[in-house]
């Protein structure tokens, strides 16, 4: 098995990038997926953060109020590390699970894990291989404000919380451009899916 980080800045076009990965046939793990799973109401972690941050953090439906908290977390490091122990080590647990499943049903392939904070959590050791998906800052920036409707004040926020693109770059393995069209990053997919299933043929998979 061949475990592969995949990450990218906001605006950056991750979740397009890994279906056309999933298309290709790798396994996919999402980490924003794990999130939100584990944040359901009543949930350990869904009761430690309300525990934390109070009752002003919910929506009517008792969900997590991710604008709220957003504001929040994205202000004050305290609050945000609080956060991540509330939130990380259950990810990881469900993260764990998966790719033991995966080696069981089947180990000779490429595990692609979608995960937006990769360098952030200090993760490049768990994996064989990372990807970046890149787009410049001006088009970050007008993803995010259309997608998620944020001011360029806070997707400058998030931007601020995170590893510098330069830096991320420096340490990937693969660069995917995701600011021109559909056929040129699906292009770039196959040609790093190609590579992948070398590296896994030579480390003792069957490709």
């Amino acid at each position: 098995m061949l475990i592969v980080g995949l990450t990218g800045g906001i605006g950056s076009g991750k979740t397009v990038v890994t279906s056309m990965f999933e298309d290709e046939g790798a396994h996919i793990i999402d980490f924003d997926y794990l999130a939100r799973l584990i944040v359901e109401p009543d949930k350990p972690a869904w009761r430690d953060i309300v525990d934390y941050f109070g009752q002003g953090i919910l929506s009517p439906d008792r969900t997590l109020n991710r604008s709220a908290l957003a504001e929040i977390v994205f202000s004050d490091d305290k609050s945000r590390k609080a956060l991540e122990g509330f939130t990380h080590p259950r990810i990881f647990e469900k993260r764990d699970a998966l790719l033991k499943a995966i080696s069981e049903k089947d180990p000779y392939s490429v595990v692609i894990i979608d995960v937006p904070l990769l360098f952030e959590l200090g993760l490049r050791k768990d994996l064989d291989k990372v990807i970046l998906v890149y787009v410049p800052r001006d088009v970050q920036l007008e993803r995010a404000k259309k997608r998620d409707r944020l001011s360029p004040e806070e997707v400058e926020k998030r931007l601020h919380a995170q590893v510098p693109i330069a830096e991320k770059r420096s340490l990937s393995d693969f660069v995917i451009d995701n600011s021109g069209s559909f056929k040129h990053t699906r292009d770039q997919v196959r040609k790093v899916m190609r590579e992948l299933r070398e590296l896994l043929r030579k480390k003792g998979g069957r490709y």
